[in-house]
């Protein structure tokens, strides 16, 4: 793609997934067709985004305009800045796999509704990309709402009472605290600035050094936005997140990895960066109150994942404390704390589709969804839960996982910042991190099996009497590659650290 600029390649990374959504819908009675052309769209979106991430990681910042909506100041923008790229790498690069894995796991157990599956799945990645590129508050909430509406019929997918209740709760919150905090929110952002542009170094400094907004209402407004943005799921806006389990495993992973948790953590980094001004946090101390927030919302989560017998239930309650570090950092408002923020993003993210693959594998393998069923399988199903402890390893924030990198910027800013009780919170999050995804793996690989008679053991199998038993190969081969990558961005992160530096210095 030589010839083609930075500018057009916003262009076609944006129109690529509404090609999928219109290319699903029409083969949607051809089922092999339908996912050849969802594959084959998302790797050309993986392309093309990772040749425009070579021109914004060398210093380019493209732009690209739809135009004013209704009054001047409302525009429809997009401008990438190295966060927001690699945000769009993390949901391109994961659409593809999820993809794979999507195909897998809704032929595996048979699912209805496929092509809405995929086609609503194609809107979701379009908004997470239109929010990653996005120029001004403007932009971004619209996205984020798009964002919304095309995730919940994915997560009613089944359609009985529980799914339709499950919806409802994530429907109810994410919308009412859009309209409660966000909007006002922006709103406020607008009557004190006159705009809502991302502008390196924040809008708020010059609005609060001209006496337009107080300290103390800089720290409301950093509120509003962090608890405005429900997808963030911090406490006590985090039951959406738990409720949505209900849907198929692939939608949770959507949900938890590649783009709704993601947008609205990304949407409060971004905010914190381009909005504010880390100078203007760290000096007014706006994220104080936010900074005791996350901390709890890590800490209480995590409690309640180890309550939790049901896998998936207790990935989601990980989820929201994981989520918590990335705007704890934000709050925090550091260089260091930053961007351990935006390396968490991916860390996590690939880290956490991992778990969410292998919940799914489980299921489709064995028909097992609760942790205390799951004595001695791991000597069955050996490459779901050998993946399922990579990714362990990185989500506590131990080497070789990429999660050990991201931790520890985060809680290098919280040194930096002087909250000595932020570092205390980290390295007791990390304890109860150990103690509620290791036993998976160990009861998996290292319990005896309460009935040995079950069908993954066979007395003609070899040594043992084991048997390899493990689900469909397009959901085994995803897991096995993103628990990879779990490792290799361990080693990758000083590329991530590079890309990340000018968004802490630009601002100075």
């Amino acid at each position: 793609m030589n010839n083609v600029t930075p500018e057009a390649m916003i262009q076609i990374c944006l129109a690529l997934p509404l090609v999928a959504l219109l290319l699903v819908v029409v083969a949607g009675r051809i089922p092999n067709l339908r996912e050849a052309c969802t594959i084959t769209v998302s790797s050309v979106l993986f392309y093309v985004t990772c040749c425009l991430a070579g021109h914004v990681f060398s210093g380019a910042r493209p732009h690209w305009s739809l135009g004013d909506v209704m009054m001047p100041g409302f525009e429809i923008a997009f401008t990438v800045e190295p966060l927001g790229m690699l945000f769009a790498l993390v949901a391109a690069g994961l659409w593809v796999l999820t993809t794979i894995y999507a195909i897998g796991y809704m032929r595996g157990h048979h699912e209805i509704n496929q092509t809405r599956f995929f086609a609503c799945f194609a809107i979701a990645i379009f908004a997470a990309l239109a929010a990653a590129f996005s120029a001004n508050l403007f932009t971004l909430f619209v996205m984020y709402e798009v964002m919304t509406l095309s995730t919940y019929p994915l997560v009613t997918h089944h359609g009985d009472e529980k799914a339709r209740n499950g919806g409802r709760v994530y429907l109810g919150i994410l919308l009412s605290t859009s309209v409660a905090f966000f909007m006002l929110a922006i709103a406020w952002t607008w009557s004190v600035t006159g705009t809502l542009d991302f502008t390196e170094g924040g809008v708020l400094a010059t609005a609060f050094s001209e006496g337009k907004i107080s300290q103390r209402q800089l720290a409301i407004l950093f509120c509003l936005f962090a608890f405005g943005i429900g997808k963030a799921a911090l406490m006590p806006f985090h039951r959406w997140l738990p409720a949505a389990m209900v849907a198929p495993t692939p939608v949770s992973a959507l949900l938890h990895a590649v783009a709704v948790v993601k947008v609205g953590v990304f949407s409060v980094l971004k905010i914190a960066v381009y909005i504010f001004g880390i100078d203007l946090i760290a000096d007014t101390h706006a994220g104080d109150w936010i900074c005791h927030v996350a901390a709890a919302s890590i800490l209480l989560a995590s409690l309640v994942a180890m309550t939790k017998d049901n896998l998936k239930a207790r990935l989601a309650y990980s989820t929201i404390s994981q989520l918590a570090y990335i705007t704890l950092g934000a709050a925090i408002a550091t260089e260091a704390s930053i961007i351990g923020g935006g390396m968490h993003i991916a860390m996590h993210a690939v880290g956490k589709i991992t778990l969410f693959f292998c919940a799914g594998a489980i299921y489709v393998g064995a028909h097992k969804s609760n942790i205390s069923d799951m004595r001695g399988l791991g000597r069955a199903m050996p490459f779901t839960f050998g993946a399922f402890l990579i990714a362990t390893i990185s989500i506590i924030g131990l080497p070789p996982g990429g999660g050990a990198w991201s931790k520890y910027f985060l809680a290098l800013g919280a040194v930096d910042s002087g909250k000595a009780f932020l570092m205390g919170a980290l390295m007791i999050s990390s304890l109860l991190n150990i103690a509620y995804l290791v036993p998976i793996p160990i009861r998996a690989f290292m319990a005896p099996v309460e009935t040995p008679e079950e069908d993954t053991q066979d007395k003609h199998s070899g040594a043992g009497g084991w048997k390899i038993k493990e689900g469909p190969l397009l959901c085994v081969v995803p897991l096995c590659i993103t628990a990879v990558g779990s490792v290799a961005l361990f080693f990758f992160a000083n590329h991530i650290y590079q890309w990340l530096l000018p968004i802490v210095q630009a601002g100075h």
